[in-house]
């Protein structure tokens, strides 16, 4: 069973799917691994690391493709132009392991379900515990909240600590965070680290404690929330009524502050609008909002993906695929989780396709020529199942 490590070709995507230190429980459960030429090393790892830890390198791109299971940072659906070359390169029966923005990319899993290859989303991974060091979508979360901090540290015309020098003393920056999931949760450990005051607000009010356990203060709002999460833990979309009495709430809160972080986001739509234009104008002048939404629209309604714009002395930064600017340690927790989905997966040097384990059923995307994850088929509108499609029963 051989194992293959393609280069990504996402356009300014630096991480690669697996890392040396990643490749020896693969090949101590029976796997040969297969990279290609260069697809570490914009993350840090040259061949000959690979090579050292057991690998094979490949020149060319086929050979990789050759593989019976090739594993990805960015699959076809999260790669749509330069991944459409791969498509050909797919056969029955064999198995393809990255992200793919599922829920937005349907007619890419078509595309893919056509090949007769089987897709594994790994955005998809069911937030358990058991899976829990699987989870990509909490480890590049992770990167991104600790790098949204950076981001308004290196913009905003202050400091963040409290400081006492002979010239006089500094006050300590104000931080709000609005989100309390991972990439929030990273944002105010990670300012609170940096020496400033952080408050935050999240719709779930069960997440006061992990706020309070990281030394940020949680804004109270008096806002009927009612179940704001999903059975993963996942914050649900609210209605309009609901997210318009929050702005007028924030607005006070947001002027007071000197960075504002926002990390409202909801799988497969479109983010929430939490901080508006009007927000923007009551703020001081050289303050930063950094929306870590703006992928999907932005929670600021002046956030422009992708870049980097002054409105009223206030800068807004909408970046863009944050874990590739730490392709070093993104591409070795993404590889951790890989590789502990590829064991999960793997027994014996042989895969085993259980179905009626919630990690193999939630994640798989197609199987034998058909889509069968159920949210994406419900997107489809596809109401049938062939018989051993591995579709839901």
């Amino acid at each position: 069973m051989i194992v293959g490590v393609p280069k990504e070709t996402f356009p300014g995507e630096r991480r690669v799917a697996l890392v040396p230190t990643a490749l020896r429980p693969l090949i101590k459960a029976g796997l040969e691994v297969i990279v290609e030429s260069g697809a570490g090393a914009d993350a840090g790892y040259p061949d000959s690391a690979y090579a050292d830890k057991g690998a094979k390198i490949a020149s060319s791109r086929d050979e990789v493709f050759g593989a019976d299971i090739v594993v990805q940072v960015r699959g076809y659906g999260a790669n749509p132009e330069e991944g459409k070359a791969d498509v050909e390169r797919l056969r029955r029966g064999q198995i393809v392991i990255g992200t793919f923005e599922p829920l937005t990319s349907i007619p890419a899993a078509k595309e893919v379900a056509a090949k007769g290859a089987t897709l594994f989303a790994m955005e998809l991974i069911p937030r358990i515990t058991r899976a829990q060091s699987m989870d990509v979508l909490s480890s590049m979360a992770t990167i991104a909240g600790y790098k949204a901090v950076l981001l308004g540290a290196n913009h905003l015309p202050k400091m963040f600590p409290m400081m006492m020098t002979a010239a006089g003393t500094i006050s300590p920056a104000k931080v709000f965070v609005v989100g309390a999931g991972v990439a929030g949760l990273q944002a105010i450990a990670s300012a609170k680290r940096q020496g400033a005051i952080v408050e935050a607000y999240d719709v779930r009010p069960a997440v006061k404690e992990q706020i309070e356990s990281l030394g940020g203060k949680f804004l109270e709002l008096e806002l009927e929330a009612g179940d704001a999460e999903d059975k993963g833990g996942y914050a649900k979309a609210m209605g309009e009524e609901f997210y318009r009495k929050q702005r007028e709430m924030m607005t006070k809160v947001v002027a007071e502050n000197d960075v504002v972080i926002t990390t409202a986001a909801v799988p497969g739509k479109k983010a929430p609008i939490l901080i508006t234009a009007e927000m923007v104008r009551g703020m001081m002048p050289g303050s930063v909002i950094v929306d870590l939404a703006a992928e999907r629209g932005g929670n600021c309604e002046l956030t422009r993906a992708g870049e980097t714009v002054v409105e009223n002395g206030v800068t807004i930064i909408g970046p863009l695929n944050i874990p590739t600017t730490l392709p070093f340690h993104a591409s070795q927790m993404y590889a951790k989780n890989v590789a502990t989905f590829l064991a999960h997966l793997v027994k014996d040097g042989k895969v085993e396709l259980n179905m009626e384990d919630e990690i193999t059923r939630d994640t798989m995307v197609c199987r034998d020529g058909e889509l069968v994850n159920p949210a994406m088929r419900e997107g489809a509108n596809v109401t049938t199942t062939t018989a051993g499609s591995g579709g839901e029963e």
